[in-house]
């Protein structure tokens, strides 16, 4: 968490500093993907962490950071894909 907070900071900081050289700065904080980092046996805890009840595809975050690339007015900003864990769950 306090990696993810800290890189979002610092996106904000350089695009302010580089916003007239027309350079762009954002973030992406994943949730849980599902890479062989994350062994089978483990999907079901980490699934119940999101509202959605699952966990993200690598694909997904291939999915965002194209959009960021493709959207040349967004800088500054930290896109989370973790299916609204961050929000929390009721």
């Amino acid at each position: 968490m306090l990696t993810k907070s800290t890189l979002s900071a610092v996106s904000r900081e350089l695009e302010i500093e580089y916003a007239t050289d027309e350079i762009r700065f954002n973030t992406i904080s994943p949730g849980v993907v599902n890479t062989p980092m994350h062994a089978h046996s483990d999907h079901a805890p980490q699934e119940n962490l999101s509202p959605l009840n699952r966990i993200a595809e690598p694909s997904e975050i291939v999915d965002a950071v194209l959009f960021l690339n493709s959207a040349s007015f967004i800088t500054g900003e930290n896109l989370r894909i973790d299916g609204g864990a961050h929000a929390g769950k009721w």
